[in-house]
């Protein structure tokens, strides 16, 4: 049985974060009814769930959304996490955008010529929906044998904070992507935490001096060259996995940074290796990445075998009033940054409109 449904709209927008933002921006200026759902009580998005020492990748002028520089800070060249929940709830006021937050999407439901969003005890009707729920909120954490077993801690890289909460102990990071070799480095620069950094493959650190505004050009000339059906440049991970930003440069050079083959299970106390060796360990921070937050789609039956939805653009394929915006480059070259969602937002709203 259905909710009963309380306003009838235009399009509505599921998450408020940085995807949902830029969409609602360009709605706006499409001139269509739209409202924005996000679960968080407070705007900001998962920036405001992030590590304290977290740096964006690149400077503020190249992190922005559009319509709206995100402003510099004295003396920061790459903006903390604050810096960016601040730069949101600024942009979201400054546009007067009608984002309901502390609202949460529970389903997404065909009705005729109609979309229904089931949203907490309420029903939206909608004439399309742009899903922008992210990953955040959906980690991963591979089956490791012996996961149960281990008495200590574990958490994942959403609930890591900061070297403090991990005084004294001895952690296992899991992870050789950018929030493992972050994270890692954070601790082992805090010189009373002992780390052991276990990866599937040795880290492919990118050169010194390559940041997000590299990193941005690269995906979107890959992007370019597949669209117009010349051979795949590889793009960003061609060049490598991690960004070696300020505290990732600084732990490795002094010797702290020393990735070791992923063990093959955990114990009670600790992990086992592949040749039978075991190490206690009071903690395991597992940074192994995300997957699309999609639940609130099932009901469309749109998922793949790899559970993706099939995508032209941002526009579903088997729903053409779903758009999803900011999963990764299938929604859009670099469309999971903060300066990459802004193109796929407005190819969207676009699209939208000449649906409506």
């Amino acid at each position: 049985m259905h909710r009963p449904v309380t306003r009838a709209c235009d399009v509505v927008v599921i998450g408020g974060g940085q995807a949902g933002l830029a969409a609602g921006y360009h709605l706006r200026r499409q001139g269509i009814d739209f409202t924005i759902l996000d679960a968080d009580p407070a705007p900001g998005g998962s920036w405001q769930h992030m590590w304290d020492s977290l740096h964006l990748f690149s400077p503020a002028d190249h992190s922005s959304l559009p319509g709206r520089l995100m402003p510099t800070r004295l003396g920061e060249t790459y903006p903390d996490a604050g810096h960016v929940v601040d730069y949101l709830t600024d942009y979201e006021k400054r546009y007067d955008l009608p984002v309901q937050h502390d609202t949460r999407v529970d389903a997404v439901r065909r009705d005729g010529d109609r979309l229904l969003v089931e949203a907490d005890s309420n029903t939206w009707r909608a004439r399309a929906v742009v899903s922008a729920t992210g990953t955040w909120s959906r980690p991963f954490v591979p089956a490791v044998p012996g996961r149960g077993l281990f008495t200590g801690r574990q958490l994942h890289t959403v609930n890591y904070r900061r070297p403090a909460d991990f005084a004294g102990q001895h952690v296992v990071m899991v992870g050789g992507g950018n929030s493992g070799a972050q994270i890692a480095a954070d601790l082992a620069l805090a010189g009373d935490v002992t780390v052991t950094w276990a990866t599937q493959r040795p880290p492919r650190f990118l050169a010194d001096d390559i940041d997000g505004r590299v990193l941005f050009d690269v995906a979107t000339a890959r992007r370019r060259a597949l669209d117009e059906g010349r051979s795949d440049t590889g793009g960003v991970a061609s060049l490598g996995d991690i960004v070696v930003v300020p505290p990732v440069r600084a732990a490795r050079d002094a010797g702290l940074l020393h990735a070791k083959p992923m063990f093959t299970r955990l114990t009670a106390t600790g992990i086992q290796g592949a040749d039978g060796s075991r190490s206690d360990a009071d903690a395991i921070i597992w940074c192994t990445g995300f997957r699309p937050a999609l639940a609130h789609l099932a009901p469309l039956n749109l998922r793949g075998p790899h559970g993706h939805i099939a995508t032209h653009g941002t526009r579903a394929l088997g729903e053409s009033r779903l758009h999803l915006l900011g999963y990764g480059d299938w929604t859009g070259p670099a469309s999971a940054t903060l300066i990459g969602v802004g193109r796929p937002a407005r190819d969207a709203a676009r699209e939208i409109a000449e649906l409506l």
